[in-house]
């Protein structure tokens, strides 16, 4: 057993998609999630429709940003409808935070921005899972606050 694992969120029978174009990103929030949520990692959204069918279908997804700039933010309902009631991560450097707000408008449930930490990675799929008692998103400037304050 890994050191600050939850046995209880191990034994989830839910499972992450990692869609990353950046091999080295991919693996890196594979090995972050792996031992609380069963996590793929997949090259391309196309991999990630393929792969996604029967009883694989994911509950959460991280998309890279590059494929929002790349295919546009249509790309967050193809998800969407291809895999009904799944939660999607936008995973972003600083440099594409706008592309990444874009997404949320266009469905997306949050944002992770570089540089990610293990215990940041994880609160933030916890949340939008809905396990436990986590922390809130970060709230990026160029959005709404839900709460209606500044």
């Amino acid at each position: 057993m890994q050191i600050g694992v939850n046995s209880d969120k191990a034994v989830d029978q839910r499972r992450a998609f990692v869609i990353e174009e950046d091999d080295t990103l991919r693996a890196s929030l594979q090995f972050i999630l792996h031992d609380e949520i069963e996590t793929h990692e997949l090259a391309s959204p196309d991999d990630a429709f393929a792969k996604g069918v029967g009883w694989l279908v994911p509950h959460i997804v991280l998309l890279g940003v590059s494929f929002l700039k790349a295919e546009g933010n249509g790309l967050i309902g193809d998800i969407a409808r291809h895999f009904p009631g799944v939660r999607i991560l936008v995973v972003t450097g600083p440099e594409d935070e706008a592309q990444a707000l874009s997404g949320v408008r266009a469905g997306a449930h949050g944002v992770l921005v570089k540089p990610l930490t293990l215990p940041q990675v994880r609160r933030s799929v916890d949340r939008l899972l809905g396990r436990g008692q986590t922390a809130s998103l970060v709230r990026l400037g160029g959005l709404p606050n839900p709460g209606g304050t500044q």
